[in-house]
């Protein structure tokens, strides 16, 4: 039980962390000029980027060795909506966030900062995939 109990524990600081982004961070920075948008952007979403992508990878690892030991389905399952986030950053948010690396400070206007929008939607998804995930190994610990 106590890879599972990992597990969820990571999850939910995907979840957390992932929740702090699109309720705090986005916010706070959408008040800044475009410029100062971007340019707080880029090394943060490099920082978030490592560590979400490193708690997905063990929380998914953490809900497959659970449901190894005890066959129950929910924790592959649970794992499976965790590690979801990888695909989906890579097919629905890579393309988003190639254009606002490339994109120079100077060059930052209405464009980039309609793509930071756009950008917040997406990551949303991120943060209900990590609830879900969390709900799941929940249930199964329950």
């Amino acid at each position: 039980m106590l890879a599972g109990l990992l597990a969820l524990t990571v999850a939910a600081l995907f979840t957390g962390a992932a929740f702090y982004v699109g309720a705090v961070e986005q916010p706070a920075r959408m008040q800044l000029d475009d410029r100062s948008l971007l340019q707080e952007w880029k090394p943060s979403y490099k920082a978030g980027f490592v560590m979400q992508a490193s708690l997905a990878v063990v929380g998914f690892l953490l809900g497959v060795v659970q449901w190894w030991w005890s066959g129950e389905l929910l924790w592959l399952i649970g794992a499976l909506i965790l590690i979801a986030n990888w695909p989906f950053t890579l097919i629905a948010i890579l393309p988003t966030n190639n254009v606002l690396m490339g994109t120079p400070l100077d060059a930052a206007g209405p464009a980039s900062r309609a793509l930071l929008v756009k950008w917040a939607r997406l990551h949303a998804v991120r943060t209900a995939l990590g609830a879900a995930a969390t709900a799941v190994f929940l249930w199964a610990a329950a």
